[in-house]
């Protein structure tokens, strides 16, 4: 079962490289809306430290290669020796959405793993390293999408690990779990479908009481309100593209588009023209 394919293809990630080699001394990263970070330490020890984060310790250290995907605004200070320093790739990312892009809510504000432990991510940083570290015709397109490839390579490995980085609740403990995943998956592709607690407890081969049990438990919401995010979720994207409204309600799986804007204003405190004459359309899609 593929639990990632429909949501990066409904809210699709772009890397950028911004730099690549060594860094001496201290490199501050601000905490800027709508863009992420992921970092590659290729070698060398690193501290890294925060400003007042909630989750997040006000100093690491790192003594191994590893990787650090920010996904939401967070300051963050890389101190390297001052000498040898530290080796780095890293990009910025551009998530369609920003904050309304559904795995960057579902992500904790700092993913830190060592990269020996995602199995399977040593070819693609071998390309990676290949091309930053000899540039030829066609490098920095490649390299982007190289980046993009680690992404979803550290997107699986978190899916099959979350309490490791911090995700105790939401859409990515809901896909952890086998069976609820594929009623959440189901719910991914067709949005529209009539969906009936019976018929998504179906699809995850449980009784409807166990499954609503175990999904309110691992998602911390119920089978119908994650259904309700959800297509509200696909409709800011759709308006963002500028579809009409009746076409939006029609698509994601409301009854017509009262009910879109009723259901809207209830989550974003504004109703659809009003939300998108604000400009908070343009802010959730470029920071």
């Amino acid at each position: 079962m593929d639990r990632l394919s429909v949501l990066l293809d409904r809210f699709r990630v772009r890397a950028a490289l911004f730099h690549s080699g060594p860094l001496c001394g201290r490199t501050s990263f601000e905490a800027r809306p709508g863009r992420p970070f992921l970092h590659v330490l290729r070698r060398g020890t690193l501290t890294v430290r925060h400003r007042r984060t909630p989750g997040l310790a006000p100093v690491m250290e790192l003594h191994e290669p590893s990787l650090l995907l920010y996904a939401r605004p967070v300051f963050h200070e890389f101190i390297h020796p001052p000498r040898e320093g530290s080796d780095f790739t890293c990009a910025t990312l551009d998530f369609n959405g920003a904050e309304h892009n559904p795995i960057v809510h579902a992500l904790p504000p700092l993913v830190c793993v060592p990269l020996a432990r995602i199995e399977g991510l040593r070819p693609a940083l071998d390309l990676l390293f290949a091309e930053t570290d000899h540039v030829r015709c066609g490098s920095w397109v490649l390299i982007d999408r190289l980046f993009e490839v680690v992404f979803i390579q550290l997107l699986r490995w978190i899916l099959d690990h979350p309490e490791e980085v911090g995700v105790s609740g939401g859409m990515i403990a809901g896909l952890s779990d086998a069976r609820l995943a594929r009623a959440l998956v189901a719910m991914h592709r067709a949005p529209a479908h009539a969906w009936s607690l019976a018929s998504l407890a179906s699809e995850a081969a449980m009784s409807r009481s166990a499954f609503a049990a175990a999904f309110k438990r691992a998602t911390g919401v119920t089978p119908a309100r994650y259904l309700t995010d959800w297509r509200l979720t696909l409709a800011t994207a759709l308006l963002r593209d500028g579809r009409p409204l009746k076409q939006v309600a029609e698509e994601v799986g409301f009854a017509g588009p009262s009910s879109l804007s009723r259901a809207f204003k209830q989550r974003f405190g504004a109703c659809p023209r009003e939300w998108i004459g604000s400009g908070s359309a343009d802010e959730s899609s470029h920071g």
